[in-house]
C-alpha cells in the first residue's frame, strides 16, 4: 500500500482530517496484542484502544477511504453516536456507492437510523435499498427479516 494507496492525497487528507495513522511493525507486542498475523492490517480503534474494525489486505485508495468511513461510523455505533454513525456512512455512500464496503454502509445506517428514532420503518428501508441497489450482497439476507416490518 505503501507505493500505491497511502501517496494518494486523497488519502493523506482523509487520515490527515479524520484518523490518527499508527504503522506498527508486524513482529512487534502491539501487533501480537492485536493479534496481527497478515499485513497490511487496518484496524479502527477508538479513544479507550478498542477495536471497532479490521481490514484484511491490500486496497486501492477508495476502497481504502471507504473501509476507514466505515470503521469509523462503526466506532460512532458501537460508542452511541448513531447520528454520527449516519454521518459517516452518508459520506461513504455518497462519495463511494460502489465500494465493496457500501453495502455494509447502508445496513449500519438503517440500525443507527431505527436506535436514532425507534421507527422500525428505517429497517425495512435499509433492507429495500439493499435489494435494489445490492442484490449479491450478504448484507441483503443479514437485513431479510427487515423486510416484514
Amino acid at each position: 500500500m505503501d507505493a500505491v494507496t497511502y501517496p494518494e492525497i486523497k488519502v493523506i487528507e482523509f487520515l490527515n482530517q479524520h484518523l490518527i495513522p499508527l504503522r506498527v511493525p508486524a513482529d512487534s507486542k502491539l501487533a501480537d496484542e492485536f493479534i496481527v498475523r497478515w499485513t497490511p492490517t487496518l484496524i479502527t480503534l477508538d479513544a479507550d484502544g478498542k477495536t471497532h474494525h479490521r481490514t484484511l489486505g491490500f486496497l486501492l485508495p477508495d476502497e481504502f477511504i471507504s473501509s476507514m468511513y466505515l470503521g469509523i461510523a462503526k466506532t460512532c455505533f458501537d460508542t452511541g453516536q448513531f447520528e454520527k454513525a449516519i454521518v459517516y456512512t452518508d459520506n461513504l455512500l455518497t462519495e463511494y456507492p460502489k465500494s465493496s464496503f457500501a453495502p455494509e454502509a447502508v445496513y449500519l445506517q438503517g440500525v443507527c437510523r431505527y436506535k436514532s428514532t425507534h421507527n422500525a420503518k428505517q429497517l425495512k428501508e435499509a433492507y429495500e435499498i439493499l435489494k435494489m441497489k445490492y442484490p449479491s450482497s450478504d448484507w441483503v439476507k443479514r437485513a431479510y427479516p427487515y423486510r416484514l416490518l
